[in-house]
């Protein structure tokens, strides 16, 4: 008798419970269905344009009041809904559900647990009849009601991504709380809001927006630690863990503490943020959270205590703002100025570097290479400029650094190309293109961000990274010397003939794109767009 095949299980995916929910109605009369997913490869400026058609225009508006591109139209970053998804992603309590196209869920999930995000992300799935009938709406209501457990969550997450917004579905319609978990709807779509970063701040905001009307509304929970005995600054920015520490070393002779950092990791920070004396916006371009510390009457301090020069003014800035003593705010200084200054001499920095990102924190990490040493004349941002990173700005600019804000992949790399530095920090495109031209590079995510910058400890935090990248050029030239020869891009390996590049067909190819965009701009009236 035959044994039945053996079945190996690795875990319990097969007893997941599935919902295969019920049939659609049929398609109205009159109503017209484009095929599922084509919305999510339309234009931007069309995207857009049907958003502000359904009803977006407000939202909209305020984006582009919040997060103003130019002088680029958009910085090549990932899709800034990534943002968001991590910060309720990194928050106890706090559910996550996405309304989109599945590839973009798809892409966005993926990235989101390759950054160790250890939990499900909902997702509310829908096709052309329901995104123009309204019953996409009614979906992601019903499955909210289903997932609101109080037991589970404080909080829900709910995203519109691009398709959703542009088609007006309308998340301010859910109700703001289910069974004791709030619901927190916020739309993100990639042809209005610049970059990830800045995604960032909309949820927070969001969130900080929520906290405050319950603390107007009466009594709300205390700090899981307690409630400070001192005043405090809220910090604006997510930042290498040991920073919030330091800082809070720092603030210390001033009379005051370190409050909660926004983003925060659980729902009851909010109201401890609320709560302080002033936010420091270490990371500029929180608009949204810094409209709801100015309405809750907070004042907010620009730049950061990175550096000597950096850490002098940021410790006057905040004592001024809480009306300290200049007497003990010049205690402060002395007892953290000397310690900052040594730490930047016992670990140089020499070589010409390049700098560019997109975290925010761009600026901060200029200025401390600058005082170890470096020359750096050029740093790229994707962030937008804003009046909480002028003290920065000035102070680069004062040292002949070209600041660029709203940097591209383009003017990165041409920076990189004419000034040849001895090291260049970017993105991984700029690391890549840096490699191909022998030039060392770090990529400044998870290289240079993964470091304390704030303080004493953030004084000698680059060194070590910086000069060991730059000791590399022999290797790097020895490397480009080793592969000169096998050509690049589609030429690009070991050949024993000429490889058989056709350029008949590509010129076909070219002129037959060119008479079908000819074609599509007649169709749109003659719009390019």
């Amino acid at each position: 008798m035959d044994k039945p095949p053996l079945e190996t299980r690795y875990d319990s995916a097969d007893e997941v419970e599935i919902h295969e929910g019920t049939a659609r109605e049929p398609v109205p009369e009159g109503v017209t269905a484009t095929p599922d997913g084509m919305g999510c490869h339309a234009p931007g400026a069309q995207m857009e344009a049907a958003a502000r058609a359904s009803g977006m225009s407000e939202i909209l508006d305020q984006y582009a009041a919040d997060y103003p591109q130019g002088p680029h139209d958009k910085p090549q970053s990932m899709c800034p809904a990534f943002g968001s998804l991590r910060v309720g992603l990194r928050m106890r309590r706090v559910g996550t559900m996405l309304s989109g196209s599945a590839c973009c869920v798809y892409g966005l999930t993926f990235v989101s647990h390759f950054y160790g995000a250890r939990r499900s992300v909902g997702y509310v799935p829908f096709n052309s009849e329901t995104l123009v009938t309204g019953k996409l709406f009614e979906d992601i209501r019903d499955a909210v009601h289903k997932m609101a457990d109080p037991e589970k969550y404080d909080a829900i997450v709910v995203t519109n991504l691009c398709v959703p917004t542009a088609s007006g579905v309308p998340l301010r319609l859910l109700p703001s709380e289910i069974n004791g978990v709030r619901i927190v709807g916020i739309d993100v779509p990639g042809f209005g809001v610049p970059t990830h970063a800045e995604a960032k701040d909309i949820l927070a905001g969001a969130m900080l927006n929520y906290a405050r009307a319950e603390i107007e509304a009466g009594p709300v929970q205390a700090p899981a630690s307690g409630k400070a005995d001192r005043p405090t600054v809220a910090l604006l920015g997510e930042m290498f863990p040991a920073d919030p520490i330091g800082i809070g070393q720092m603030l210390a002779p001033l009379g005051l503490a370190a409050g909660p950092v926004v983003p925060c990791r659980e729902w009851r920070e909010l109201y401890s943020a609320l709560d302080c004396g002033t936010a420091a916006a270490i990371h500029p371009f929180y608009t949204s959270a810094i409209r709801e510390f100015e309405a809750a009457g907070r004042s907010v301090v620009g730049s950061a205590p990175v550096g000597h020069d950096g850490t002098a003014a940021w410790l006057a800035a905040i004592g001024d703002s809480f009306g300290v003593s200049a007497e003990k705010i010049a205690e402060a200084q002395n007892a953290f100025l000397p310690a900052i200054k040594g730490a930047l001499a016992a670990t140089p920095i020499k070589g010409t570097i390049t700098l560019s990102g997109y975290e925010g924190s761009e600026l901060l990490v200029a200025r401390l290479l600058i005082e170890s040493g470096a020359e750096v004349p050029y740093v790229g941002t994707a962030c937008p400029r804003t009046k909480w990173s002028e003290p920065d700005r000035d102070w680069l600019e004062a040292r002949g650094v070209k600041v660029q804000y709203r940097a591209s992949l383009e003017d990165d790399c041409a920076a990189m190309e004419a000034i040849q530095p001895d090291l260049a920090i970017g993105t991984t495109p700029v690391v890549q293109k840096g490699k191909e031209l022998g030039i060392p590079s770090l990529y400044f995510t998870n290289l240079i961000s993964a470091r304390p910058l704030m303080g004493v400890m953030g004084a000698g935090s680059l060194a070590q990274v910086v000069n060991a990248a730059m000791g590399n050029k022999d290797r790097m030239d020895h490397m480009r010397a080793f592969f000169e020869g096998v050509g690049h891009g589609d030429t690009a390996g070991v050949w024993e003939g000429d490889p058989n590049l056709r350029p008949e067909f590509r010129a076909t190819n070219l002129k037959k794109l060119e008479r079908a965009e000819k074609a599509r701009v007649a169709a749109n009236g003659g719009v390019k767009c």
